[in-house]
């Protein structure tokens, strides 16, 4: 009965390590000066972390098209935005989110130029996302702001854009009957 209890290993466990991913988010003021330092901040991130140019050219568009979205329809008097990267690593993903205040405007691209909207202003930056952006949808931010979110793809991942295809990457959501693109978030949130 007096036997000696092995001794206990303390090293982590050898099968894997553990990558987590990097993450930048920056708490920014809703006006146009905060829209341009989102667009600085998040390009001058990416290209700390070594990402290729064209994904950074590509992202700094989004950002600043997402900031300047959050600063124009998302304004809260008194509320900040966030801008967050995150770089997964292991499966090559960089994640592009911009969360504003206001829950109850969810974003629209505008798919058709009839007569009535041709010279309507506003409503054709996300079609920009959408194209840059290998995939992109709306969530909810609680208490009661949104979060935008796009995605792209870096060339090590190893796998296809969205919409490489058919030449162009698509929206993550549905086309309503009036012909405007709807995110997911918003159809989920009118089924409710």
């Amino acid at each position: 009965m007096n036997h000696t209890a092995p001794p206990h290993s303390t090293a982590p466990h050898p099968t894997r390590p553990t990558v987590r991913p990097r993450t930048f988010t920056q708490l920014l003021s809703a006006t146009r000066r905060g829209a341009r330092l989102a667009r600085l901040l998040g390009t001058g991130q990416l290209r700390a972390w070594d990402m290729p140019p064209a994904l950074t050219e590509r992202a700094e568009v989004v950002i600043a098209e997402l900031a300047a979205n959050a600063v124009l329809h998302g304004r809260v008097h008194g509320r900040c935005f966030r801008l967050t990267l995150v770089f997964e690593q292991v499966s090559g993903l960089v994640r592009v989110e911009v969360s504003d205040a206001r829950g109850d405007v969810w974003p629209q691209i505008v798919t058709g130029a009839d007569d009535a909207t041709a010279l309507r202003p506003g409503g054709r930056g996300l079609a920009l996302v959408a194209a840059l952006a290998d995939e992109w949808d709306c969530v909810p931010f609680p208490p009661s702001g949104k979060t935008v979110r796009a995605v792209f793809r870096t060339a090590e991942s190893g796998t296809a854009p969205a919409g490489a295809a058919t030449g162009g990457r698509q929206p993550v959501g549905r086309t309503t009957a009036d012909g405007h693109a709807e995110t997911a978030g918003a159809a989920a949130r009118q089924t409710r």
